[in-house]
């Protein structure tokens, strides 16, 4: 098995190309990244890290991944994890959580903070999970990265390095005074930090290799959203929205010619990018083909799918999300059913016969007539379009800094019956097919999203769901607290976090999705959120 494992890791080294420079530092730092090697390097984020950390002269940069067996080495030199002096976790996904008790166990590193010693690594985490709620890591990880690793890191780096040989804690009180670093044995309030001109961070692939889940060349077009869709946490935990220029973006794709990957364009909402007609020219102008993370059905062109579909595409995916107009003016996301049907015939017009569609039950304010106007939806589209439909219908989970913070997740007696309605009315469909996660699955995922510190207790024992399942059980927490819906008034784990806005933005965001009414989307000298403060 050990053999089987080196033997593994030895090829997928040989068939990485890898575009970034590696210094060789001094310091060596562990990128890990809590799932299989597939899905980790079709994370932009591990790449735009990898390179920044291996620019840095002082370091070495290795990558990590959730191994297939029982033994975790280095992507790059097959070293053990408790062999560097700082392992760094991009966390983006609460189902993960698990997996980074399992490496830390696999890499013979303490997972519980406080046992750690002066001869154990630095562990970091930053991510999305990490910026909007890091309480319900707070006992593993020792300092979390708030915001955005590109302005963040640099500093954290030069402490980490100044403070080599100080006393563990004493390191870590001096890490807590870094902007956007929240260091749990030492608690202050910390402010999200963000990048304000992307162009002067190159976000692109650093490392290629056929492995990946998305064997592309990925470029970021922009970052952040300011459409304002109240049950989203990034369109709030990654304000304000910012776009690269065309001429950036034109420049990376000229560096990707020479790989003769497919493109793949990262953001929230790629059909909103400005100058999106000519990127997609541009592109197939250079001989290439390209793939986009999302697009907006308000938003999307005839010149974007004819790109998609020229360059491959078969199924086109549209995010309705909702199914009734009350519902799409209290989850805010500003598409119509007429955008969603006009989505639709742009795509049967380039040649594109398959679609999918994705929604969400168990919503604040929703009622099981609103999941019947999604079965009827899909009955008219599927009618309009002819082809292969497929439903992706999960269960809402609330995120922290959202207007649905305070909202329950919604109880599984109403979800059973809002997937029968579905299920009943769509069965005898030919040619559509419904997929969702389980409603078990979400209610983890649920506690785990708003969890605290108690909750943090039963990650550290737990190295898969079915463990957290029962070690929350002996824990004595009660599953209805933590899936219950919240006090408007109430304090909440994340509430020491400042990410721009306050809780009274949310809170009149929250009245507004009540009200049935909607709010426009972010524009230039816009005030409202409290984020775009010059």
């Amino acid at each position: 098995m050990t053999r089987r494992y080196e033997d593994d890791l030895r090829a997928k080294l040989a068939k990485e190309k890898i575009l970034c420079t590696r210094s060789g530092g001094r310091l060596k730092f562990a990128l890990a990244y809590p799932n299989f090697y597939r899905v980790g390097m079709s994370n932009l984020g591990i790449h735009i890290i990898y390179q920044l950390l291996n620019a840095h002269k002082e370091i070495s940069c290795e990558r990590f991944f959730l191994p297939e067996s029982n033994r975790l080495l280095s992507q790059e030199t097959f070293a053990p994890l408790n062999k560097f002096q700082v392992v760094g976790f991009a966390v983006s996904f609460e189902p993960d959580y698990f997996n980074v008790v399992r490496m830390l166990k696999l890499g013979k590193i303490n997972p519980r903070a406080a046992k750690r010693t002066d001869f154990d690594p630095i562990i970091i985490a930053g991510g999305p999970c990490a910026t909007f709620n890091p309480e319900p890591l707070s006992e593993i990880f020792d300092a979390f990265i708030i915001g955005e690793g590109e302005i963040i890191l640099p500093p954290l780096l030069d402490e980490i390095i100044s403070t080599e040989g100080l006393p563990r804690r004493q390191r870590l009180e001096k890490l807590s005074l870094v902007a956007g670093v929240y260091v749990p044995s030492f608690p202050k309030r910390v402010s999200r930090q963000w990048v304000e001109d992307l162009d002067a961070y190159p976000a692109h692939s650093t490392i290629l290799t056929d492995d990946a889940e998305f064997n592309m060349y990925l470029v970021e077009t922009a970052r952040g959203c300011g459409r304002h869709c109240r049950f989203c946490m990034a369109g709030y935990c990654f304000r304000r929205p910012r776009n690269r220029s065309l001429d950036v973006l034109k420049a990376q794709i000229v560096q990707a010619k020479a790989f003769g990957k497919r493109v793949g364009l990262m953001g929230a909402a790629i059909s909103d990018y400005p100058q999106i007609d000519e990127l997609c020219r541009f592109i197939l102008g250079e001989g290439l083909q390209m793939s986009v993370a999302s697009f907006r059905a308000d938003s999307v062109t005839r010149e974007l799918v004819q790109s998609l579909a020229a360059s491959g595409l078969q199924t086109l995916t549209i995010a309705p999300e909702v199914g009734s107009e009350k519902m799409r003016r209290v989850v805010n996301k500003g598409i119509t059913e007429e955008n969603i049907f006009n989505a639709i015939e742009l795509g049967l017009a380039a040649g594109i016969k398959s679609f999918r569609l994705y929604f969400m039950v168990g919503l604040p304010f929703e009622e099981l007539d609103d999941v019947e106007a999604i079965a009827e939806l899909t009955t008219r589209v599927k009618k309009f379009c002819g082809g292969r439909l497929t439903l992706s219908v999960n269960p809402f989970v609330p995120k922290p800094f959202t207007p649905f913070q305070w909202s329950p997740f919604a109880g599984k007696k109403y979800l059973d019956a809002a997937f029968k309605i579905l299920h009943s009315r769509l069965k005898s469909m030919h040619g559509v097919e419904i997929i969702s996660e389980s409603i078990r699955s979400a209610q983890v995922q649920a506690i785990l999203s708003r969890g605290d510190k108690k909750i943090s207790e039963v990650v550290l024992q737990s190295e898969t769901a079915q463990d957290f399942r029962k070690n929350f059980k002996a824990a004595g927490l009660n599953e209805d607290f933590y899936l219950r819906g919240r006090d408007l008034d109430e304090s909440l784990p994340w509430d020491f976090l400042d990410q721009g806005f306050g809780k009274k933005y949310l809170l009149d965001e929250f009245n507004r999705a009540k009200a049935l009414k909607s709010t426009p989307k972010c524009f230039d000298g816009c005030k409202r959120c409290g984020v775009c403060k010059g």
